[in-house]
């Protein structure tokens, strides 16, 4: 009710003393009343007071040019020293077991696996895949720091180590996801990590992240290397893909379908490499027996095809 609701008034004062442009001191009483209704007449009363005073005045410190010497403009990736010495096997070995003994929500977790990650792309693959023998046990949870770090290595003996454990299914299906996932933030890959992937395509169980995993690190190879459709591993996963085409994308069910249309889209995927299978593509796009759906993909897979390919393939047989 009205009577009941609380009546707050404040009061503050300040007296300052300037000298020179300089604030020397200042002194503040900060008066709060808090009362009931008028009628009760009943309240509460605090009174601050509070004395800020000047008690010395600095020199102005001049900026030292020499201090910006080593200084630098660089992007927000993260940065790690490089080493002098020569990183071996038995010493990430022990990273691992410190990582797995570190408490997993720790500023210490976070630079041991850093750490573990730099340090991998040291090594090479003989010396990756002995690791691997003694390192693939799981810490709590679950949780194995070797296979979390090998999609951040980027190189190609990792590359190579993590085609291995696909290929031998040593690990669980969602870290093969992750894995394949990581090919399409590789920086620099080269032919010998697409030589390595290519087998990975034939397999039965190849799933859609291998087949976009693998020609996304294709793309990023040709966006790099002119003439990439001359490369052996590059001309080998274009022609597993090709093999999947049969010249005119002929399916026979609705899981071939599904099949046919993640293929052409991992052609697409694959960029200035998908260039020889232009006659397949426009074979594919211009028979008005296919289904909709094949004939629609078989035009998107033309994205990344350089212009003069694309028109001379494609739009004859579609206005035809």
């Amino acid at each position: 009710s009205q009577s009941e609701q609380q009546i707050l008034s404040s009061q503050l004062e300040c007296v300052q003393s300037i000298k020179d442009g300089v604030l020397e001191e200042a002194r503040c009483t900060e008066s709060d009343r808090v009362t009931l209704s008028a009628q009760q007449g009943s309240g509460a009363e605090t009174q601050t007071q509070s004395a800020l005073k000047l008690l010395q005045v600095e020199t102005e410190t001049l900026h030292n040019k020499g201090d910006s010497e080593d200084l630098y403009v660089t992007d927000i990736l993260y940065e790690k020293e490089v080493t002098k010495r020569e990183v071996t096997g038995a010493e990430v070995t022990e990273l691992v077991w410190k990582l797995c003994l570190a408490h997993s929500a720790s500023y210490e977790t976070a630079d041991l696996f850093m750490t573990l990650v730099f340090e991998l792309r040291h090594l090479s693959l003989g010396t990756l895949r002995a690791l691997w023998q003694r390192s693939s046990f799981k810490c709590r949870d679950n949780w194995q720091p070797l296979i979390d770090a090998l999609p951040s290595c980027a190189t190609e003996a990792c590359v190579v180590l993590m085609k291995d454990l696909i290929a031998s299914g040593e690990v669980e299906e969602d870290k093969i996801e992750y894995f394949f996932w990581s090919f399409t933030f590789i920086p620099n890959p080269t032919s010998g990590m697409i030589e390595s992937l290519a087998p990975l395509l034939k397999s039965p169980r190849a799933s859609q992240s291998c087949f976009l995993g693998v020609t996304a690190l294709v793309h990023r190879f040709c966006s790099a290397h002119s003439s990439c459709d001359t490369v052996p591993a590059v001309q080998s996963v274009m022609r597993t893909l090709g093999k999947f085409l049969g010249g005119n994308c002929t399916v026979q069910d609705s899981e071939h379908l599904s099949k046919m249309q993640l293929v052409l889209k991992a052609i697409g995927n694959a960029g200035l490499a998908a260039a020889p299978l232009a006659p397949a593509l426009s074979s594919c796009a211009a028979l008005k027996s296919h289904p909709m759906e094949i004939r629609l993909a078989a035009v998107q897979a033309f994205r990344r095809v350089p212009c003069s390919v694309r028109v001379s393939q494609l739009l004859p047989q579609v206005t035809a």
